[in-house]
C-alpha cells in the first residue's frame, strides 16, 4: 500500500514535522524540496506532479527553497528528524547537489528534473516530469555513490563531477542571472570568455598513488556531462571509483577536439589525454575548482570515494 502524507506549503524556517508510522523499507517521510530558482522551474510542472503524485498515493510535504545553503539546511533538518525520509529534489543538478549535502545515510534521493542541463536525469534515463512521477511511485532505488572534495577545512559531496582547470574557470563565468536567462547558452557565452583569456598553468595530480602533470582534470562519479553527453561511460553513480580525464595539453584545439568528440558521441580522444580508474584523487596548484555544474572555489583540493552514501530511486 502506497504512503499519504499532508500536503503543507514550507518555507525553510518551518520544518516541524510528525514522523510517520510505516513498514521495512518504506520512506517514513516525504518531502518535495522546489527551487523556484531553477532555470526549467515553472509552477504548473510543479503542481502536475504533486497531482501525479497525489492520485498514486503519495503526497510529500513542499518546501520552497531558493538558495544552496536553504537546500543543505532543509534537507539536513528533514533528515535529523525522521529515520528513513524520502526526499525529492525539484530543481536542476545544483538543487540536488544541495539536498545530496544535507542527507544521512538512512535517507533515499528521488529527481523532479526542473533545471537548466538536468545532468542527473539523463544519467537515470528520466525523460519527462511524468516519468520521474512514475519512477517515484515505483520506488525502485539502488545505491548511491559518491565524492566527497575538500579544500582546507572546506568539504563538499558531489554525485556527477568535479572540474578543475578550463572546467571549473567556464563554470564560474556564469552568473544565476545568465543561467535563468540563457540556460545553456549561458555557457557558450562563457566559454568565449574562458578562451579570451586563456592560462597555460599545470596541475600536480596524484590518482591513487600515480602521479601525473596536465592543464585540468575532470573527476567523473557518472557517465553523462553536460547533459545527455557520455564523458565517461566507464562508470555510474553506483560504481565504488571514480573515472578521472587528465587533460595534458594546454592548447586550446585540444579542448575543441574533446568538445566535437563528445557531442558526437565519441567519448574521449587520446591524443593528449589520460583516463584513469581512482578512489582518491590529490591536486595540487590553484585553479577554478566546480562540482556538479556549480563553482566551488580554487584548488588545491583532496577527492575520494564515499560508497553508499544513501540510496537513490531509479
Amino acid at each position: 500500500m502506497a504512503l499519504r502524507f499532508s500536503m503543507i506549503n514550507h518555507t525553510t524556517s518551518q520544518v516541524e514535522r510528525n514522523d510517520g508510522s510505516d513498514r521495512h523499507n518504506q520512506p517514513s517521510f516525504c518531502a518535495l524540496i522546489i527551487n523556484p530558482s531553477s532555470g526549467g522551474y515553472e509552477k504548473e510542472k510543479v503542481a502536475v506532479a504533486v497531482a501525479a503524485l497525489e492520485r498514486s498515493g503519495l503526497t510529500a510535504e513542499l518546501f520552497n527553497v531558493r538558495s544552496v545553503e536553504d537546500i543543505e539546511s532543509c534537507s539536513r533538518r528533514i533528515c535529523a528528524r525522521h529515520e528513513r525520509p524520502l526526499l525529492i529534489a525539484g530543481g536542476g543538478d545544483g538543487t540536488v547537489n544541495g539536498v545530496l549535502n544535507g542527507l544521512s545515510s538512512s535517507a533515499t534521493l528521488a529527481l523532479l528534473p526542473l533545471g537548466t542541463s538536468n545532468v542527473l536525469a539523463a544519467e537515470l534515463a528520466i525523460t519527462s516530469i511524468d516519468d520521474a512521477v512514475d519512477k517515484i511511485v515505483r520506488g525502485k532505488t539502488r545505491p548511491l555513490s559518491v565524492g566527497l572534495l575538500s579544500s582546507g577545512e572546506r568539504q563538499r559531496y558531489f554525485f556527477l563531477m568535479a572540474g578543475i582547470g578550463v572546467d571549473g574557470s567556464v563554470v564560474e563565468r556564469v552568473g544565476a542571472t545568465g543561467k535563468r536567462l540563457l540556460g545553456k547558452g549561458a555557457y557558450c557565452l562563457s566559454v568565449l570568455r574562458c578562451l579570451l583569456c586563456w592560462e597555460r598553468e599545470k596541475l600536480a595530480v596524484v590518482l591513487d598513488g600515480i602521479e601525473e602533470e596536465c592543464h585540468s582534470v575532470i573527476v567523473c562519479n557518472a557517465a553523462h556531462y553536460g547533459g545527455a553527453f557520455r564523458l565517461a561511460p566507464g562508470t555510474d553513480i553506483s560504481s565504488s571509483r571514480f573515472e578521472v580525464i587528465c587533460i595534458k595539453s594546454d592548447k586550446r584545439r585540444t579542448y575543441a577536439k574533446l568538445a566535437l568528440h563528445v557531442i558526437a558521441g565519441k567519448g574521449i580522444f587520446k591524443e593528449e589525454m589520460l583516463r584513469f580508474p581512482a578512489h582518491d584523487v590529490v591536486i595540487s596548484g590553484r585553479k577554478p575548482v566546480q562540482i556538479d555544474g556549480d563553482f566551488f572555489g580554487f584548488s588545491p583540493v583532496t577527492i575520494r570515494m564515499v560508497s553508499g552514501y544513501a540510496r537513490i530511486i531509479v
